[in-house]
């Protein structure tokens, strides 16, 4: 069986994603401490962003329950997500988290990484588990 440099890399790339995809994000030990290290400060209950949305980060269970506008994270599903589209960007400025623009009193923060981003996107994808 004769296979085409084309196929061959089709094949390679379909295992390579199918393998990088099946590794199972946790919230405990990925996602939690994400959420500890830039997030927590504003939205610990006392912050600024638990003042203005109502969203606090001190459970799995404050993070699912969402705003006072809503849910925040559609289990399965990152792109119907406001958290994931809030650290990804694809909000406006003003909102984007974590925040990193002027009109913050709670300090400044800077964007979340590439490979941060990416494990909350996941593990939203994943089912957005407790575990």
């Amino acid at each position: 069986m004769r296979f085409s440099a084309h196929k061959f890399f089709y094949i390679l790339s379909i295992t390579v994603f199918s393998v990088g995809c099946s590794q199972q994000v946790s919230y405990q030990n990925d996602v939690k401490p994400i959420i500890d290290n830039n997030c927590i400060s504003c939205h610990d209950g006392k912050g600024q962003g638990s003042e203005a949305s109502g969203f606090v980060l001190l459970t799995y269970d404050d993070l699912m329950k969402g705003t006072r506008y809503g849910q925040v994270v559609t289990p399965g599903n990152s792109l119907s997500s406001t958290l994931y589209l809030m650290i990804d960007h694809q909000v406006d400025p003003k909102i984007q988290m974590p925040p990193h623009h002027e009109n913050v009193a709670d300090g400044k923060m800077g964007p979340l990484t590439g490979a941060q981003i990416n494990t909350i996107k996941t593990w939203i994808d994943q089912g957005a588990k407790n575990n």
